[in-house]
């Protein structure tokens, strides 16, 4: 693992930004955990209690029960990278939850995030 600093960071610390983005695109907090919960296989009550802990993001990865089998439709750039393509399984993962929070925030409907 290349021990990225962004593995270090609080999950709860980067949460309240995708709400922010996600608001500012006049969507909603509820739209960000549905999206969380997907991709994750946490439940609501989970996710709170991820965020409660305040574990890192690596931590919150690890502990996720399951992420989702259609993780694997999440195509495009994020950051200049192509998120298929990116090696590091944790850095894709992350990469994923941030190409889904980009297509809330540009307004993409649910469904089409959601892979359904």
């Amino acid at each position: 693992m290349s021990g990225h600093r962004i593995f270090a960071m609080k999950f709860s610390k980067v949460y309240p930004m995708y709400v922010q983005k996600a608001e500012r695109k006049s969507r909603t907090k509820d739209e960000v955990d549905e999206i969380i919960r997907w991709l994750t296989g946490y439940t609501q009550a989970g996710l709170q209690k991820q965020l409660d802990k305040e574990n890192d993001i690596e931590t919150f990865f690890a502990q996720a029960p399951a992420m989702n089998p259609n993780t694997s439709l999440i195509k495009g750039v994020v950051c200049g990278i192509r998120v298929e393509e990116i090696d590091d399984p944790l850095m894709q993962k992350v990469r994923y939850l941030d190409k889904l929070i980009d297509e809330l925030a540009k307004g993409k409907a649910m469904e089409k995030i959601l892979r359904q």
